[in-house]
């Protein structure tokens, strides 16, 4: 035979009863009116926040009540929620865990705005988490963390940025135009199959001090030669590179030439024969 509740503790157990029938109710006004009262668990708090039609008064209640902010999901939940005011949700942001803040710039639902502001705050922490943390981001935060790891001292880390699904070749151009580019982010990019069939990353790397001759020779011989001057005008290539590409273009540009002159008393010919009788 069960024991019975303390008679204490049987209001109680109503009282969290039916606030959670409250809290699930059809009307946003009843959930709100099971915010106020007793102190209200997490789960009830998070079960609250599901639900996408809570006016702006109940959140702004819910973020003054300091023994539910101290939740880590209560917090997540509260900037993830369509209807949080922004005064509520930025500062709430700031105050997330690292991969906390990579869900909410991942999460549809949420904001630009808000997304913005917890890429930002991601990013303003890179140089302070574990380059275990940093490789984990890399593989699967946004797009514009992902490019901000492109700095990273860690090569793994670079490659793994790299690789991120996310990653727009806007990002990796904006990484490659830096002075301060490191060298075994420049080569990374020399060598990964994504990037180097795309013309403006070939551009930016023939625009690059740290780019190697043999890979910027490779990528000079496949953009139009006006176009190569015209780069490497205003390149940070070393100037005996830059020569020796520039030598490289008129050598076979020669040749071109040289072909054509060649050939062309052949053309002739040939035409003369396919036209007499």
């Amino acid at each position: 035979m069960h024991s019975a509740l303390p008679k204490a503790a049987v209001p109680e157990a109503e009282s969290i009863t039916t606030r959670q029938g409250a809290v699930h109710g059809a009307s946003a006004e009843t959930a709100t009116a099971s915010s106020s009262g007793p102190p209200l668990t997490e789960d009830l708090a998070l079960a609250l926040l599901k639900r996408s039609d809570l006016p702006p008064e109940t959140l702004d209640q819910l973020s003054r009540n300091r023994g539910l902010m101290t939740s880590r999901k209560v917090k997540l939940a509260l900037v993830e929620h369509p209807r949080t005011p922004r005064h509520i949700s930025i500062p709430v942001v700031r105050q997330l865990f690292t991969f906390d803040l990579m869900q909410v710039t991942l999460r549809p639902v949420v904001p630009a705005d808000i997304k913005i502001v917890a890429e930002e705050a991601l990013i303003s922490r890179l140089e302070r988490v574990s380059a275990g943390e940093r490789l984990s981001l890399a593989r699967r935060a946004s797009g514009l963390v992902a490019g901000a790891l492109l700095r990273d001292p860690e090569l793994g880390v670079i490659h793994a940025a790299l690789e991120n699904s996310r990653l727009t070749e806007s990002s990796v151009i904006k990484a490659l135009m830096l002075r301060n580019a490191s060298a075994k982010f420049v080569e990374a990019v020399c060598r990964h199959s994504r990037w180097t069939p795309r013309q403006e990353i070939r551009i930016a790397l023939l625009r690059n001090e740290k780019t190697p001759l043999a890979r910027a020779l490779d990528f000079a011989r496949s953009l139009p030669a006006a176009q190569l001057r015209e780069i490497l005008h205003g390149s940070r290539l070393p100037a005996r590179t830059r020569s020796y590409l520039l030598k490289d273009l008129e050598q076979r540009s020669e040749t071109r030439f040289a072909g054509s002159r060649c050939t062309e008393p052949q053309r002739t010919r040939r035409l003369r024969a396919s036209t007499s009788f």
